[in-house]
């Protein structure tokens, strides 16, 4: 059953939630995807995030660009976390649609990642769920250790070789 949901408003969006789904599926974290819009389909959307806590889901991760309301609109209906990731637009880059989910009234919060950051908001989500899941607690302290020894490696490549010569 999935516990984390994974929404976007538009195929377009998804290189970046790609991104969110495949630590999720590292970390062996079960997940739906959906593309649904607030805007276009408001029934739908509507339905969807009513039901979102009764099919089992504990966060939505949800992308949006420009105005963004795919995230704020979530938390405004869905009782549990939602994470929302800002995509890069051209007309702002990104900075319009960072603003618009950053910005919640009080009493509706969204946690916020960098624009396009679809790989933290999969670790976020990750996180929040680790709470209360020992076993994914500690994939997760073995995620960061991976990641430790990878720079580790990179550090000590850059020592054999010499700035001039690293490739």
């Amino acid at each position: 059953m999935p516990q984390v949901s994974i929404v976007m408003g538009s195929d377009s969006d998804m290189p970046v939630m790609k991104k969110a789904a495949e630590v999720l599926k590292e970390l062996g974290i079960e997940f739906e995807m959906r593309i649904i819009s607030a805007h276009r389909e408001p029934d739908e959307f509507f339905e969807y995030a009513k039901g979102a806590e009764g099919r089992g889901i504990k966060v939505v991760i949800a992308g949006a660009g420009m105005a963004a309301h795919l995230p704020g609109m979530c938390a405004a209906i869905f009782p549990l976390p939602v994470i929302g990731i800002p995509m890069h637009t051209t007309s702002l880059g990104g900075r319009d649609s960072l603003y618009s989910i950053v910005q919640m009234p009080s009493g509706i919060p969204v946690a916020t990642v960098a624009i396009n950051g679809g790989k933290n908001a999969g670790l976020l989500a990750a996180k929040i769920l680790a709470v209360s899941d020992g076993e994914l607690l500690a994939k997760l302290k073995s995620y960061s250790e991976n990641m430790k020894n990878e720079v580790m490696k990179k550090d000590a490549k850059l020592a054999e070789t010499g700035f001039e010569k690293y490739e």
